[in-house]
């Protein structure tokens, strides 16, 4: 690197996990298994709370006009209606790719329980588990920042195919804290963890986020998988394709 760096913030998607993985994996997961899980944990407290979430976003979304949104009445709708209505909200959500936070906390929810029971196994890329072995044991401090809730990234990283990985990080972000792609989303991190962001390697695949970290005066480095979305040769910052180029 052109500068040194104590502190390293990472992407998971496409960056220290394969694309396909969320895609077609966790995702599908979601939606094969959304319709026998609220069957079987319907009256679990914390899946009402979800219902809910989803039901007053639900509601929003038809009063802003979404066309795809269908309304549902907690007080008048049948539990079954209720049920379908969550079922096809979710669905549609899902096939938009929205990143908003009532369908990620169910999303979370039946991941938990997923990865808990061994049904799903996240995969890291070999050099970014060395990459991160070695950021730490150099002394550097290493973040997560996803658009992944932060419950979902501690399931992710706590059943990896490289085993509970949770020790080894020392924070998580995700959204709470802003947008990916906005600056200050990056300048709040970076005082949340008491550093200056000179002293932040951030690395993602996104250019757009990228862009954004650099504003806020972090380092950056794209991250250059198979699957993720082309890079231009010239698109004015550092990439890799290996973590262990830049541990």
């Amino acid at each position: 690197m052109a500068a040194t760096y104590d502190t390293v913030v990472l992407d998971i998607e496409g960056t220290t996990t394969p694309i396909t993985f969320v895609h077609e994996t966790m995702f599908p997961y979601i939606t094969s298994n959304i319709d026998e899980f609220l069957t079987t944990h319907w009256t679990d407290p914390t899946v009402r709370a979800h219902v809910q979430s989803i039901a007053e976003q639900a509601n929003k979304d038809v009063a802003d006009g979404l066309a795809q949104a269908i309304a549902i009445d907690l007080a008048a709708d049948s539990q079954e209606e209720i049920r379908q209505k969550v079922l096809a909200n979710v669905s549609w959500q899902m096939r938009a790719d929205r990143k908003i936070g009532p369908l990620k906390g169910l999303q979370g929810y039946m991941w938990k329980f997923a990865f808990e029971s061994g049904a799903l196994v996240s995969v890291i890329y070999d050099d970014a588990s060395m990459a991160i072995h070695r950021w730490v044991e150099a002394g550097k401090n290493v973040y997560i920042y996803s658009s992944g809730s932060v419950e979902a990234q501690k399931l992710l990283f706590g059943h990896s195919d490289h085993g509970n990985m949770l020790g080894l990080f020392s924070g998580y972000y995700d959204t709470k804290i802003g947008a990916k792609v906005e600056p200050e989303s990056y300048s709040r991190i970076v005082k949340d963890i008491g550093v200056e962001p000179s002293r932040v390697l951030f690395i993602s695949d996104s250019i757009k986020e990228i862009q954004a970290a650099d504003q806020a005066g972090l380092q950056t480095v794209v991250s250059v998988r198979p699957g993720n979305a082309p890079i231009a040769e010239d698109c004015g910052f550092r990439t890799a394709t290996n973590f262990l180029d830049i541990a």
